[in-house]
Parts: C-alpha cells; structure tokens; sequence
C-alpha cells in the first residue's frame, strides 16, 4: 500500500476518534485510568508525569511525543514497572495497537503534505566540499570561515538545526569569494614544475638553534650540526663554516642537523621555512634523514662557555644530551609530517625514520599557497617551560634524528589544474593588471625571492602573501557575461533548467558594470551571487517522491559529502535513478571512490562523537602521560575511521560493532593498549590475541576518551553512549539533581558515588539501564587504557612517579580496584567488559537497527518517525540474509521508501 493510500486510511481512524476535540479516545483512556492513573496523577506525579493533565493532541508536538513514549514503554513491558499488577497481554497488545495507528495516522497525514525533511542549506563541510570538487581545488579552506552547525538528532545535517542568519549569509559571501580568488591566483600565478632539494643547513630556523640564547636556554630544544654520526661543535660553536655549499654536492647531500624533542603543534619549531609553496596545488615531497643516539652530559646554559658565580664552568648535566658525543640510533622514529602556514596546521603522512641514512616518501600532497613541511619526531617530548625534562633520558642517552634535506616536486599539474578557471572565464586570457591602473581582482599571490631574515642565527618566518590585482580580457563583455553564467549556472545548480535563471545575475552584471565595475569584477560579483543563492546553499526537494536530480543530490551527499558528479547528475535529469539497478551500481561506485572517506568522516563525526576528540585535555595531574600526545590522538581517530571503513568496504555484519577479532593498530597504538609485535606508524588491520578487550567499536581509545572527562571516567556518560549509540534506546534529560563530583583522592569509587545517586526515585529507572555497560568500561582510563586500579593524588599515600610528554614531573597512587561487574535490567550479570559483549551478542538485530536508523538521518536530513518504523524494519529485514552487513544495509537503505521521498 502505498505511503498516500495508508495516510488516507489511517486518517479515517483519526477521523473517527474525534481527535479535533483533544480528548483522550476512550479506549486509551480506560486503560491508562486502570493501569496508570494511580501513580501519574495530579497528586503523586511519579517522575513528573500526571496522566490527566496530558490531552490527546497528536498536532502538539509535546503531547506527539508523550504518547509516543507512553507506547513505547508501555510496549516495551517497562510501564506499569515489574511490581505493579500487570495488563493482560491482550489488553496491552489492543491498547498500543490502537495508539499506534491513531499516533501514525496524524504523522502519515503531515508526511503526506510537507514532507519527510524540512527544507535545509548545505552544512559547513558540505559546502567545502562541493566548492572544492566544482573547481577542482582540494586545498580550499572554507569550512572554518562559517559559524559551527547546528546539531539535531546527532546529526548536522538536519534543517531545523541548520539556520540561516545574517551572519552565515554574510560568510557565504565572503567564503565564496574567497574561493574565486584563490582559483584566479591557481590560474594567474603558474610557475613551472621543479624538483628541488632545500638542505637542513639553509633552514635559519634548525640553524638558529645551534647556541643558547636568552629565549632558549635548555640543550633539549637545541639543535646540532653532524655528518653521520661525528659531531661538529666547530660548525655549532660558529668556528668552522655552517656547510661546504655548492662546491662540494656530494659532501652538501650528507651534512644534517639533529634535535632531541618535538614540536609544538600551535608553532612549529623545527621547520623548512625555506620552502613555501609558490602556488597552491599538488606537490610530491620526501625527506632524507636518519636516527641517531645522544650521550648525555650537555651542559645547560644561558650562553656558550657560560660559567658559575666563582668563574668555575658549569659541570655537565646527565639529564640533558651531550651534542659532541653522537652515535648511531638504536631503533626507529616515527616522523609525523604536517603543513605550517601561520595558524593554519595540517597532518598530510607520516614514515618511519631508520638508524641507516635513506630517503622517506611522504607522496603527493595538496598545498595552500605559502604553506610550507615540518617533519615531527612524535615520540619525543614536548617542553613545557620550568623545570622540565626529558623522558626518554637514560644513564646510556636519549635517542635523536637528524636530517640532511628536503626535496619537494612541483607544483604538478595535470588536465584538472585548469577546471575551476575554465568553468569561471573559459578560455578568455588572464593578465596582471597595470601597477596603479583599476578595474582589477586582487588575488592572494606568494612573493618569490629569498625575503628571510638575514644572519647566520636569524629567525625564519613566513611571508605574508601579496596581492596582485589581474584582470580576465574580454572583447564581448556581455556577450561573454551571458554565455559565461548560463555555463556556470548549468553546473553550480544541482537540477536541471537552472541556465533560465541567467536573466537574473545577467541583470546583476549590467548592474555592476553600470556602476563603473570591470568585467572580471563584474563577472566574480555574479559568480558570488551564486555560489550564495538560495538554488546553491539550499537543497531542491519537493513533498513526495523525490526527483532524479534531487536523489542524485541525495545520493552525493550521502556518500561523498559533497555535490552529484557529471555522470550521477546525467543518472539522475534522465530518470535512470528510479530504477534500483542503477541506485546499486551507484552506491558501489560512489563507495568505491577515494570521496567516500569523506562520509565514512562526517558520519562517524556525529553519531559516535569523535569530532570531539580535543574537547576534553587529559588531566596534567593524574595523566601527565597522555597530555600533548598528538601521535595517539590521531592514531586512535584513524583507528575508528579505518575500522568502520573495513565494515563498510567488506560488507561485515554490524555485530562487529560490539565485537570483532581485529582493529587497526600502528606500533604508538597498540603500545597503548599492550598489544605486541606491532612497529611501526603506519596504521594496518592487526589481529588481536584471543580474549582481547579491545574488539568492537566500545573499547576504541577514540571512544573512551570523548566519554570521559580527562580526569575521571564516568559509568553515566559512557553508558549512555553504549545505550544510545550502539543499542538505539533514548534515554530522557536527567531531572535536576546534584551532579557527581570526581573524587581525584581515589578514597571512593565511581560505583560508590553511583550507589546514592540511584537512591533517588527520579534517577533509578534511568540509571538500571545505563550504569551497568557503562561500568562494564570502567577498566579504561580516559584515555582508553587498561587499569585494575583507579588513580589518585594523595600526599600521604606511596606515589608512584612519572614524567610527561611535557617533560613535567607528576606522581599519583593506585587507588581502590576497579570493579567491572553489573547487572542488567533483564537480571543477567557480567563480571567484566568481555562477559558485557557476550551478553549483547544476542541483541544482534538492535544493533543493525539502530545503525539503519543512524544512516536514515545522515542520509535524508530527517529522523525516522514513529509511522516509519516499519520501513525501518524493512530496511534490517533486507540486509539479514548478509549478516546485517554495514554495506548491505547502505544498499537496503537507498532502495528503501525513507530514502526515496522528501
């Protein structure tokens, strides 16, 4: 039966009820009198509730909602709770069969008339993205330039929650604008392809570390001058020339500057600032470098040859390296390398830096203009000011890098360098305006020339870019105008028609060339205008069955994030996306697609929370071990994206979410979780030892950490992330009562606190169901690591000692145990996280569910609705005969009735 025809008919049931009138049907009403009345009344109101004041009003969306609730419960055996007498199983079959068909008959009603989605613009990401692919321009940075996005139903991609105020139409604007700009520069500015080596030695910013100086007193956050492994303090102390130069190539290839720590991620202090990106684009890069091993005994000083108040020279310090005692490394480094531009940081790769010389590729890498590499030893500390030290320190040394240069390739350009130019002016010539002349559009241009600072120990910095006004030639402006935008038009707008709303920005040119503007600024006004418009930022969806190009838009935005491409837009304006076949072929080749990891990113951003990765900074004080470790933060993201990716791309079953035999691990990861025999950091499916916690997406580190505050763990938070998340249920808002304080003493656990708070009549029936997965994790730190005892600070307790990734010194106890055990409210216990697991393996089916249901919102920008249980269902139904496999059920659900309507 069709959605319309049951609309119709259950609306004769509405009919018939009298609903207009806001009474309760009798039925109901009889039956919520007898086996409800006596607590929610307007006397006793247990949880708040009070029966008689709740009319039947199915138009409200509160009182919706309220019976929908009422249903659920009451279907689901929870209301009346287990003491009270219970219905006979006919009375309550009969009492939620009728509520739920009075309850869908008014939403199949409002479905009917208005739609599934309200009508939305594109979230931030969205909007990058399909600039990005329009122009063909990867590197464009936009989605930072808008407000964050609203979130409803876990989601950013929902309208009620995407607003459009001034302030986003202005930053449309100005986002869109910045995008043109930046295809004008990619096309104006076009330096020829070169391969080049920029040598360690040349880098003002390696070589100005050689010597202490007032800002920089400490040998750990030196560097040092070495070929090979011998030690050149005549070139450190500036006794010797800084490199033999050009005359001596093969000498020049081996000469390299070594350091001990890390980098800060916010500055950067080991860096090829030599190098900054002509032009934004692709690039290929590599590094040749090599680890080596530091004797300790440096001496700490303000100054060269600085001595103590008696003129005695100070002694040296075991605790700092001794950078003319140089050896070969005595194992691997793992090199993350990020772009630096300003403030602008971003991981591109990583490799593994080996105790014999060699020559690492990071690969092809897409730059902003001006960018520029830096090369991060992750493993090593970094210094926070006073009294710091390095961890890796040992009586024998600490271990170090060092790297001879860089070579960089580029920029490459291929048939895709001009898209975004071509799509804007066609083959009309671009030229530099005239100094002093008008009529031109500044673009963002990098100044070539060697403009650093001079002097052996000067600084290096980054050149701001210039701006260079340019101008598109045109000996038919309007002509040109007209044929230019109905072009634009064509492939900006995601349906077809839109060259008829030419007219409209045609009239904006006159507008603008009357008012004494040029014909390329002219020209990027219109192209502003669009980018801006409601036909660009808003999608076109009608009630009902959607359109071919509104589910290839649907489709795009699904899987890649992003706008429909040439093929899946001619898919859809010919109306070959109706046919099932053709949405499969889609779905596979859309997947199959590198864009793909965009969805896999946004999609786990949300439902999961990972997004929220850096919210919480673990605690310097209990977990100075973890505080500033980049290297894990981004391993356990990838590991989580990898994994889900794996699910997806091999179509296994759903029930890996809650448990599986393998994740994905690199050796700083796996270190983590006590898991040997991984090296290396490059991140590779890894099996795990049989009885291992670590299956499933529950026990990721990605995870463990956004559920936690970074000082304690919490059973409440973490386990209703387990019962929302993974299991689908919806857990109320708590009522207002006194929140748990962490006890950082470790004198009570986290159950004990627990233990009162559940005394509370309004807070028990919540925390029967959340407590107990949540204590089934409560084995994982805040980070994610494996603990048998809590931490805690206490002066009067033995300590145990560290010192951080900041080289900071902090001491804890272990305090009480751990306890892992629960109870669900179905009566079955588990001792610890492994029994938890096995317990949820028969909730198979709930766990495909609520992963369907996820998907529906991601994938239609509406939440699934109390009529539409059943297409939900269909939608599991199909997928079963693969296990519930996560690709299957993307399938099921493109095929599906939710995913074909508004």
């Amino acid at each position: 039966m069709s959605r319309v025809l049951r609309a119709g008919w259950l609306g004769a049931l509405l009919a018939a009820a009298g609903l207009a009138a806001a009474e309760t049907p009798a039925p109901l009403a009889a039956f919520t009198e007898k086996h409800c009345a006596k607590c929610h009344n307007d006397v006793d109101k247990e949880g708040g509730f009070d029966l008689g004041a709740l009319a039947f009003e199915p138009g409200n969306r509160a009182s919706f909602e309220r019976w929908v609730r009422i249903h659920d419960r009451v279907s689901a055996g929870e209301m009346p709770p287990p003491e009270k007498t219970q219905p006979e199983a006919p009375a309550r079959s009969a009492f939620t069969a009728e509520l739920a068909a009075l309850l869908s008959a008014h939403e199949r009603q409002v479905l009917a008339r208005e739609g599934r989605a309200t009508r939305r613009r594109l979230n931030g990401s969205e909007y990058e993205n399909t600039l990005r692919d329009l122009f063909a321009a990867p590197w464009l940075q936009i989605k930072g330039q808008f407000p964050e996005d609203g979130e409803a139903h876990r989601f950013n991609k929902v309208g009620e929650a995407l607003d459009v105020s001034h302030v986003h139409m202005a930053r449309y604007l100005s986002a869109a604008d910045y995008a043109l700009r930046q295809v004008l520069a990619a096309q104006f500015d076009r330096p020829p392809t070169e391969k080049k080596r920029y040598y360690a030695r040349d880098q003002r910013t390696l070589t100005s570390k050689f010597t202490p100086n007032i800002f920089n007193s400490s040998p750990d956050r030196m560097t040092f001058p070495l070929v090979g492994t011998t030690a050149q303090p005549d070139v450190r102390f500036q006794r010797a020339p800084l490199t033999v130069g050009a005359a001596d190539p093969a000498a020049r290839d081996l000469e390299a500057v070594g350091w001990v720590s890390s980098n800060y991620v916010t500055g950067f202090t080991y860096r090829w600032d030599e190098f900054r990106a002509p032009v934004a684009g692709r690039y290929r890069v590599s590094f040749s470098g090599y680890t080596v091993w530091v004797a300790p005994g440096g001496i700490t000083m303000r100054f060269a040859n600085e001595r103590d108040k008696t003129g005695t020279p100070r002694p040296p310090n075991p605790n700092v390296g001794n950078y003319d005692r140089i050896s070969p490394g005595r194992r691997h480094e793992p090199i993350t390398v990020y772009t630096r531009n300003g403030s602008l940081n971003r991981r591109v790769g990583e490799f593994d830096l080996q105790p014999e010389p060699a020559v690492y590729s990071v690969g092809d890498v897409w730059l902003v203009g001006n960018e520029t590499f830096v090369p991060d030893a992750s493993r090593f500390y970094r210094s926070r000011p006073n009294n710091f030290r390095n961890p890796l320190m040992t009586p024998e040394g600490t271990p170090g890098v060092a790297f001879r240069w860089m070579e960089v390739e580029g920029p490459l350009y291929d048939e895709a360098s001009s898209t975004g130019y071509r799509l804007l002016f066609g083959d009309l010539p671009l030229r530099k305006v005239k100094d002093g002349a008008a009529g031109g559009v500044a673009v963002p241009v990098v100044p070539r020339g060697d403009r650093r600072d001079t002097g052996r120990n000067a600084g290096q910095r980054i050149v701001p870019t210039e701006e260079v006004g340019v101008e598109v030639v045109s000996a038919q402006p309007r002509a040109d105008a007209e044929r230019l935008l109905r072009g634009f038009l064509a492939r900006a707008y995601r349906r077809p028609g839109a060259e008829a709303e030419t007219a409209r920005f045609l009239a904006l040119f006159d507008e603008r060339t009357q008012a004494g503007l040029s014909f390329t600024e002219a020209m990027v006004a219109c192209y502003t205008a669009v980018l801006a418009s409601p036909g660009f930022v808003f999608l076109d969806e009608a009630p009902g069955p959607l359109s071919g190009p509104a589910l290839a838009t649907r489709l795009a935005l699904f899987l890649w994030n992003s706008a429909p491409d040439t093929r899946l837009r001619d898919l859809g304006a010919r109306g070959e996306l109706a046919r099932p076949e053709v949405r499969r072929a889609e779905v596979e080749r859309l997947l199959a697609d590198p864009k793909a990891e965009r969805f896999v990113e946004a999609f786990l951003d949300y439902w999961i929370d990972i997004r929220k990765i850096e919210d919480t900074t673990p605690s310097t004080t209990l977990y100075n071990d973890y505080y500033l470790d980049d290297a894990l933060t981004e391993a356990t993201l990838a590991e989580t994206r990898l994994f889900f990716a794996e699910l997806l791309h091999r179509d296994l079953p759903a029930r890996n979410l809650i448990d599986s035999e393998f994740t994905f691990l690199n050796e700083r990861l796996a270190v983590h979780y006590g898991i040997p025999g991984v090296v290396g950091s490059k991140l590779r499916r890894v099996a795990l030892p049989p009885g291992s916690p670590r299956g499933g997406v529950m026990t990721q580190a990605s995870v463990l950490k956004v559920t936690a505050n970074g000082t304690t763990t919490s059973p409440v938070m973490r386990g209703k992330w387990i019962v929302e998340r993974i299991l689908g249920l919806e857990i109320p808002p708590p009522p207002p009562v006194t929140a748990v304080e962490p006890d950082i003493r470790g004198a009570v656990t986290i159950r004990q606190q627990l233990d009162k708070h559940r005394a509370d009549a309004s807070c028990a029936s919540c925390h029967r169901t959340i407590d107990p997965p949540g204590f089934a994790l409560e084995n994982f730190d805040v980070m994610g690591a494996w603990r048998d005892r809590y931490r805690g600070v206490d002066p009067a307790k033995p300590a145990e000692k560290g010192l951080g990734k900041n080289g900071q010194p902090f001491e804890w106890h272990f305090a009480l145990p751990v306890d892992a055990a629960g109870e669900l409210p179905d009566g079955r216990r588990f001792a610890d996280i492994r029994e938890f697991k096995r317990l949820l393996r028969d909730r198979e089916t709930e766990v495909a569910r609520n992963l369907a249901k996820q998907l529906a919102v991601f994938a239609t920008g509406a939440p699934v609705r109390f009529s539409e249980r059943a297409d939900l269902d269909r939608i599991v139904a199909a997928a079963a005969p693969q296990g519930y496999g996560v690709k299957s059920l993307v399938h099921a659900l493109v095929q599906s009735e939710l995913f074909l309507t508004k």
